[in-house]
């Protein structure tokens, strides 16, 4: 639905908006002071969908301070909206910001903030391979375009050729704004928003958003590696997908004000899917300008990839919590890039390393302890030695001073809410990363022997030996804050040691060619475009699919099972709970084609914005939709979601849901329960037949628990046919 059908004809501001006669808070202006402030208004009545931008700015710049009523527009507004919100993004101060509050017609003022970006072979370990299986299937996300909104690009990566790409579907309406920018048939459009400023080309200096790129939907390039390891072709998950470019990060973080004008663009613009490795703590909706604009997005039929976030493993510590989007927690993947310890009593451990130079012989090694700070980052008297140092900071920063105190080696110590994870950084000498277990030994190792030793032995690089995939430690865990009724994170997909494009920077330290292009790098920044890009898959196969069809394609295709068939483990080596996972780990073959997906329109998000308690202003600025509440509401968990989670206390829960067939016209589907035995669970009816495509049934879930006994419980069912396997998740906390 199109967010601008909502405006009517335009009447004259005077009539329309009527000022009340709080103070200005300008007389003492002091320049000083001045914040960026979002300010989210009604759109006037009688608006009409062809209104031109000088009008609508004229309606804006009736809700500003009066020293600004007079100025330049272009120079009062840092940016106006009109696809993601109706508004502005305003220098004013604090009095000020008061002042337009107060307007009539003005909803909500947010005070601009800092988001941090939530920082080969992950194709092959997904299933994707060139000529077989899915990307057969799919024309590899060719006519689909993927905008990615983050700290740009390097668009003269050979990951951006347009080898063997299409011209761009006629739809697209976006362009290259800068001529400084190079764009071909696989790059389509690139714009700039940093801070109001807008005529720069979309240079990527920090490397992030080249990196999520071409993950997203980069093409392919032989001999891909990271100092030579991790070698393979390198490709994203759709490599003949377009991509479209939008700046709104820097090496800094990203300003709502930013994203908000980005997300604008790559609506008008007219991308299938939007893909932001960006996020910060959770808030409710309405608070919440990405969740907002999201919104927009997903009317317009535009599915959003954002990340769940680094904060884990702590619960209830996601970002980007709200149904209409995808939330993406990061894993690990088969592949480790071997840095061996050997101790002088001959214990061995396995380490990982993405740079691999020499091996070291053994050598005297030291562990500098400190209380309260990070002594690694303050050395003495380490010339010739091997270094062991906690990895409280950033693995680059702590090599360097290593290296410059004259140390021969590093040796990372895990700390313990990293568990078995590992992390395969580059680095600027031998170094190997271990996990906390392996970091435990090593430590007592030092402190119990009179002359410690160690020596670094590199192995190169192994496929298939690792337990995986495994929940990466920071991967942030539900349940939501927000709304905790539904089902957080959605999905986990590769995010540890990922290897990808990178710009080459000047006075990076890069001793060979290969690592000017390619960088491993872990985050749920980077699990978020494989999700997007598997989005694109399905957009190109399914392009009638509404967001919320082909997010439950990926939810209720996803595996729960790892490599060596046992379920799916944490960082602790412990199962891990589907708040942790969602629904599991992505698996692209599957979700081209579900069998039968579960469905939900703006209509039953509304009635469910009004199930959370919000209020009608509240709801019109997720909505843009007055006196929304006057028809259904409904409860979390009766939202057409293809997962399930309800409150201990509750004792008992009776829902319906609805699935569409887009499988076999003629099929059969049998329910299967799989719940602890102190959940008593049904299904009615336990069979759903099929007679053509597109064809709905509903069915009813019926749990029940004693409150007194069951405070948390995980579980599933799923409808299986033939062909087809359709899980949903059930947890109970």
């Amino acid at each position: 639905m199109d967010m601008q059908t909502l405006l009517l004809s335009f009447l004259f501001v005077s009539i329309l908006h009527v000022h009340t006669t709080s103070s200005t808070g300008t007389e003492n202006f002091d320049a000083s002071r001045l914040d960026t402030y979002i300010v989210r208004v009604r759109p006037p009545p009688n608006f009409s969908v062809d209104m031109s931008n000088i009008k609508l700015e004229k309606w804006y710049r009736s809700f500003l301070p009066p020293r600004m009523t007079s100025s330049n527009t272009c120079q009062a507004f840092i940016y106006t909206y009109k696809t993601t919100i109706f508004g502005f993004s305003v220098n004013i101060t604090e009095a000020e910001k008061d002042y337009v509050m107060n307007n009539n017609g003005v909803l909500k003022v947010y005070k601009d903030s800092l988001l941090p970006l939530l920082t080969t072979h992950t194709p092959d370990f997904l299933g994707l391979r060139l000529r077989e299986g899915s990307w057969k299937k799919t024309g590899m996300g060719e006519g689909v375009i993927i905008g990615v909104l983050d700290t740009g690009i390097d668009f003269t990566h050979t990951s951006f050729d347009d080898d063997g790409m299409q011209e761009p579907p006629t739809k697209w309406l976006g362009s290259c704004k800068s001529s400084l920018m190079k764009c071909n048939k696989k790059l389509i459009g690139g714009s700039s928003f940093i801070q109001g400023q807008k005529s720069a080309p979309p240079t990527d200096d920090s490397g992030h958003g080249t990196h999520t790129a071409s993950t997203a939907a980069g093409g392919f390039v032989d001999g891909a590696s990271v100092f030579g390891n991790g070698n393979g072709t390198a490709a994203g998950m759709a490599p003949r997908a377009h991509l479209a470019i939008y700046k709104v990060c820097s090496d800094k973080g990203c300003h709502v004000s930013d994203i908000l004008a980005g997300m604008e663009a790559a609506i008008a613009d007219g991308v299938d899917i939007m893909s932001m490795s960006l996020g910060g703590p959770a808030k409710p909706f309405y608070n919440d300008i990405i969740a907002t604009a999201s919104f927009s997005a997903m009317r317009k039929g535009i599915f959003v990839g954002l990340a769940a976030g680094n904060s884990g493993p702590s619960s209830s510590t996601l970002s980007n919590e709200a149904p209409w989007v995808l939330t993406v927690g990061a894993s690990t993947i088969d592949r480790q890039m071997e840095a061996l310890v050997k101790l002088g009593d001959g214990d061995l451990f396995v380490g990982e390393s993405a740079y691999q130079p020499h091996n070291l012989d053994p050598l005297e090694l030291v562990y500098p302890q400190t209380s309260g700070q990070n002594y690694c980052l303050f050395l003495k008297d380490v010339a010739g030695k091997i270094v062991a140092c906690e990895h409280t900071t950033s693995s680059d920063i702590i090599g360097r001073f290593v290296k410059d105190a004259g140390a021969s080696g590093l040796i990372l110590l895990g700390q313990e809410d990293s568990g078995h994870i590992t992390f395969a950084d580059p680095n600027v000498l031998p170094v190997s990363y271990v996990d906390f277990p392996d970091a435990t030994v090593i430590r007592q190792y030092i402190n119990s022997s009179n002359s410690p030793t160690a020596s670094i032995i590199f192995n190169g690089t192994s496929l298939g030996k690792t337990q995986a995939p495994v929940v990466a430690f920071f991967s942030s865990r539900g349940p939501s804050t927000a709304s905790p009724g539904i089902l957080k994170p959605d999905i986990i997909g590769p995010g540890v040691n990922v290897i990808a494009a990178w710009p080459f920077m000047e006075g990076q330290d890069a001793n060979n060619d290969k690592h000017r292009t390619f960088n491993c790098l872990s985050g749920t920044s980077m699990s978020t475009p494989h999700l997007s890009g598997i989005a694109a898959l399905i957009k190109g196969t399914h392009p009638d699919w509404s967001s919320a069809a082909i997010k439950s394609a990926i939810m209720t295709t996803a595996y729960v099972v790892d490599n060596q068939k046992k379920a799916i483990l944490d960082e602790r080596y412990n199962i891990a709970g589907h708040f942790a996972v969602g629904a599991g780990h992505v698996s692209p073959s599957e979700a081209i084609d579900p069998g039968l997906i579960y469905d939900i329109d703006e209509a039953q998000y509304i009635s469910y914005l009004c199930g959370l308690g919000y209020t009608d202003v509240q709801i019109e600025i997720i909505a843009n939709q007055k006196d929304a509440c006057k028809g259904s509401k409904i409860t979390e968990a009766e939202l057409n979601y293809p997962s399930v989670a309800v409150r201990a206390s509750a004792g008992k829960l009776v829902v319906n849901r609805t699935v569409t067939n887009v499988g076999e016209a003629n099929s059969s589907y049998t329910v299967e329960i799989d719940m602890p035995r102190e959940v008593k669970t049904s299904v009615s009816p336990t069979k759903l037949e099929f007679t053509k495509m597109k064809e709905k049934k509903t069915f009813s879930l019926s749990l029940s628990w004693d409150i007194s006994k069951t405070n948390h419980a995980e579980g599933s069912f799923k409808w299986v046919s033939e062909k087809h396997v359709v899980r949903s998740p059930i947890a109970i906390f």
